[in-house]
């Protein structure tokens, strides 16, 4: 009997933290760092090559430019400054994919940037311009002012949902500095996976159940456990008769 159901994978990876090499075989599309918020040139043609070697789908992380701060904090770009650090950073993960034999084959911001995109419209329409202009499909989360502005430029967008964070009974990521933010238990993740992929739900900070009209499932790489959560994830899809591949 065929899978009852599909869903893709993710993980940030070429940050210079996590176990990537262990990860990318349990997953199907890997957002590699692109050098603004982590990463060097090494460590990202190395993590584009095993992606390469697994079969990985290619995603490209952009970041504001904030190493010192892992590129999570809101940074208050132009237009232009930001459509500029988004093709330049796609730009330099294409080469380095391409001298593995891979491709980028989408765009995923990262940390605040991510954030952002959901409500700032200005910083969405950049980023959105910017992908529009790459030729590239857009990762982001459901409802968000990004993937309203990709849809109506007719950009292909990956909708997403995170499998170790919390969200709030409005949809959105509970902020890292707050309680509930990150989960910790594998199996609590995996079973959220399973019932995402099944329903397409998932259940918030306050336990009521949200729709998250998500086409792929985040597994943070560099959060503790986080090979444990993706062994743990596999296994119950795999029990579930649930197909893992890049959508």
């Amino acid at each position: 009997m065929g899978p009852t159901a599909v869903i893709d994978l993710n993980a940030d990876l070429g940050e210079g933290v996590g176990d990537d090499a262990a990860i990318i075989p349990l997953i199907s599309s890997a957002n590699i760092a692109c050098g603004f918020h982590a990463g060097t040139p090494t460590i990202l043609r190395d993590t584009c090559a095993k992606a390469v070697d697994s079969g990985v789908r290619i995603g490209a992380q952009v970041s504001y430019p904030d190493r010192s701060g892992f590129g999570r904090r809101f940074m208050d770009v132009t237009t232009e400054d930001l459509i500029a650090d988004v093709l330049y950073q796609v730009g330099a993960l294409r080469a380095l994919a391409e001298s593995v034999g891979g491709t980028v084959e989408y765009v995923k911001p990262h940390g605040a940037l991510y954030n952002a995109v959901v409500h700032h419209e200005q910083q969405a329409r950049a980023v959105v311009d910017a992908v529009t202009k790459a030729g590239l499909p857009l990762m982001c989360l459901p409802g968000s002012v990004a993937q309203r502005l990709a849809l109506d430029a007719g950009v292909p967008v990956i909708t997403e949902a995170f499998a170790d964070r919390g969200y709030t009974p409005e949809g959105t990521l509970v902020p890292r500095t707050e309680p509930g933010a990150l989960l910790h238990d594998s199996q609590t993740i995996a079973d959220r996976v399973v019932t995402l992929a099944r329903t397409g739900a998932v259940t918030a900070v306050d336990g009521s159940m949200i729709d998250a009209d998500a086409t792929s499932v985040c597994l943070h790489g560099d959060t503790p456990g986080a090979l444990e959560h993706a062994r743990a994830v596999r296994k119950s899809l795999a029990a579930a008769n649930i197909d893992v591949r890049a959508r």
